[in-house]
């Protein structure tokens, strides 16, 4: 019995939802195999061999996979899966892209947003926005999962030494093809990452606003920016920053919730972080029942005076 991670790389280094994937997969019981698709990728296939826990990397080395198109990704995988009891892919944009079309070609069902694994059979996923726990039972040959990484432990990324296998590689499906991309760059740690998070929501009136109270405090605290799905929609922030069901899902050490109301589209985001501080002014606010800490304050006094004391 063995378990095959699709690693997330950028042809370089691998990516941190990877390394709690790989964690994931240990939980599988067997050995843990992860494959590494990509052009020119033979460092990104070495720093995959050196996370601890891993038995063996298989390394796809070709052009269709430089940008790591979905069609293509999902067809190397499927070159191999039958070889594997289970298939794990991080919960991420691209996780998420590719795990449905190797679930599919595979005729199994496919286990979404794991968050805890009891054995090589049983799984558990949150539903209904994470209000409640759903145990999952496959008896699938091939087992496709996606995981949530934020509920894993990340692999230490250096300690194993694993040997790397080159594999046969698929030819390009032909079915889409890299345009360009347009990535933003921040001096801040990347959201999903973050150990510290400061998250606004429409309380804050305006981007005006938002940023002239939350970034003294993020600054101060070393902390990713984030916000509610009302902030965005209000054109308070942008779309990367939302946090929740339809947003990013998050689980830092400190989680800084700032006019959020706490709508349970954004509590199934959070709630996982290990520590909630909540500022809101309305008492009743939903945010208060999963925070550690509760300010029921004007957080345009709270905030600023917040950032003096620190």
């Amino acid at each position: 019995m063995a378990a095959l991670v699709i690693a997330e790389h950028d042809n370089a280094t691998i990516k941190a939802a990877t390394l709690n994937t790989v964690t994931a997969a240990a939980a599988c019981g067997g050995d843990v195999h992860v494959l590494v698709a990509g052009a020119n990728a033979a460092e990104a296939a070495k720093a995959a061999a050196r996370i601890a826990g891993v038995a063996k990397v298989l390394h796809a080395d070709g052009a269709q996979f430089e940008h790591g198109l979905a069609e293509n990704v999902a067809a190397q995988v499927l070159a191999i899966a039958r070889d594997y009891t289970h298939v794990l892919f991080p919960a991420t944009a691209s996780g998420k892209n590719a795990a449905p079309r190797v679930a599919a070609k595979l005729d199994v069902a496919q286990v979404s947003d794991v968050t805890k694994i009891h054995g090589a059979y049983t799984f558990e996923r949150p539903i209904y926005a994470g209000n409640a726990i759903a145990t999952v039972q496959s008896s699938d040959k091939v087992k496709v999962l996606t995981i949530r990484t934020t509920a894993f432990d990340p692999a230490p990324a250096s300690g194993g030494n694993a040997a790397v296998e080159a594999v046969p590689v698929v030819a390009d499906a032909g079915k889409s093809k890299f345009v360009g991309q347009e990535i933003a760059k921040s001096d801040r740690p990347e959201l999903t990452a973050a150990k510290i998070i400061v998250s606004g929501g429409r309380a804050l009136g305006s981007s005006e606003k938002f940023q002239e109270v939350l970034t003294p405090l993020a600054d101060k605290l070393n902390a990713a920016i984030g916000a509610s799905r009302a902030a965005v929609d209000a054109g308070y922030a942008a779309n990367d920053l939302q946090v929740g069901q339809t947003g990013k899902i998050v689980a830092p050490q400190l989680y800084v919730a700032c006019g959020i109301s706490g709508a349970i589209q954004h509590l199934a985001g959070m709630k996982d972080s290990k520590v909630i501080v909540a500022i809101n002014k309305d008492e009743e606010a939903p945010i208060f029942s999963v925070a550690d800490y509760g300010l029921v304050a004007d957080l345009f006094q709270a905030v600023p005076e917040l950032v003096k004391t620190l």
